[in-house]
């Protein structure tokens, strides 16, 4: 059985926050790409409503995904766009064969 976890995470900035969550997120493309188990971080922005954008994630199981987190740069994120976040929505899924 694959124990790889895909991840895809939603997020919607407030339209008066586009360009900061927009910097932020993209702070966080280079150290994950970095971390254990690792495997894709594709950051994504929708064509017709920038203030959608969604990660693409691939993760070499669930344990080194939950050690990403809680890593600095995550947390980071979350408080440098305290407020400036619509939604944010983040499905947990498995690839089938």
């Amino acid at each position: 059985m694959n124990k790889n976890l895909t991840l895809v995470a939603r997020i919607e900035a407030n339209a008066d926050t586009v360009e900061l969550v927009k910097a932020e997120l993209l702070k966080l493309v280079a150290p994950t790409l970095e971390e254990a188990g690792c495997m894709q971080y594709d950051l994504h922005q929708d064509n017709e409503n920038s203030a959608l954008f969604l990660f693409y994630e691939n993760w070499e199981n669930r344990e080194l995904w939950q050690q990403h987190m809680n890593s600095t740069h995550l947390a980071g994120f979350i408080k440098a766009t305290e407020g400036a976040l619509k939604s944010f929505t983040c499905n947990e899924m498995t690839r089938l064969p």
